[in-house]
């Protein structure tokens, strides 16, 4: 580990530099300097790669630094999936916010993003979750996730969605599938719940926002992680959980 000042320390990679290239890629395209958000970031990206989670990793948005610069990037690849925001956005330490009608365009489709129709996984981590019938990201029919009144509904290639009673409507949601007939749920408690849910074909029209998921309601709470992968297991989801946990722990934003 490498000391910054008296009280910071980064972990070093095994046999490398303090700060881990594909981290340091991210922060030198943010405009990171502040040493708690470097650890994060840093810690974040070591430890996806310790649970063999950042190959399957597509896009990855920590909403980091409170700018709209920093918000910005894929922490994956910084020339991919950059977001532009319509009027409306507001960035902060939380991550960044909409106005129920306002958004982040990723300039992503599903067809471009990387995912298979029996291949696929995504991610939301919210601060609340205030309104129903509203969509947090992604886009609607088949891949985002809605609340309704007030069960949650995982969309991820399917034509028709399940739903899930829950109790809070805060915290890191996740789903994943891995084939043509199941999608595997998991919410705060980080417990799965495994649906029958046929899977359906990728939408090739629609771009993938965060703050509203395009062509429906969007969200006005703070949203401080978002996420696509290609399919998860069950364990990769809880390691998702844990890695992610923490980077907000880190952050002092955890839920």
């Amino acid at each position: 580990m490498i000391g910054y000042g008296n009280s910071m320390f980064i972990r070093r990679k095994s046999g490398g530099s303090a700060i881990d290239p594909s981290a340091q890629a991210f922060l030198t395209a943010a405009g990171i300097t502040n040493v708690i958000r470097i650890q994060a970031i840093n810690e974040l990206v070591l430890d996806l790669k310790d649970f063999s989670l950042w190959n399957k990793l597509l896009v990855i948005y920590p909403f980091v630094g409170g700018t709209a610069q920093s918000n910005s990037f894929n922490l994956k690849n910084t020339a991919f999936g950059t977001l532009t925001y319509s009027t409306g956005i507001t960035h902060g330490n939380l991550g960044i916010k909409g106005n129920s009608t306002s958004f982040a365009n990723t300039g992503l489709k599903s067809t471009t993003l990387g995912i298979t129709q029996n291949s696929a996984a995504s991610g939301i981590y919210m601060q609340s979750w205030a309104v129903n019938q509203t969509m947090a990201y992604g886009h609607f029919g088949n891949l985002t996730m809605y609340k309704g009144l007030p069960a949650l509904y995982p969309m991820l290639n399917n034509g028709v969605a399940p739903s899930l009673a829950l109790g809070t409507f805060s915290g890191f949601f996740q789903m994943s599938r891995n084939n043509g007939t199941n999608l595997i749920f998991k919410d705060k408690s980080n417990t799965a719940t495994t649906f029958v849910s046929a899977s359906n074909a990728l939408n090739s029209t629609l771009n993938l926002y965060v703050c509203f998921a395009n062509n429906y309601n969007g969200v006005s709470d703070w949203i401080s992680f978002n996420y696509y992968a290609l399919g998860f297991t069950e364990t990769d989801l809880t390691n998702m959980y844990t890695a992610v946990q923490k980077f907000q722990t880190t952050l002092g934003r955890q839920i």
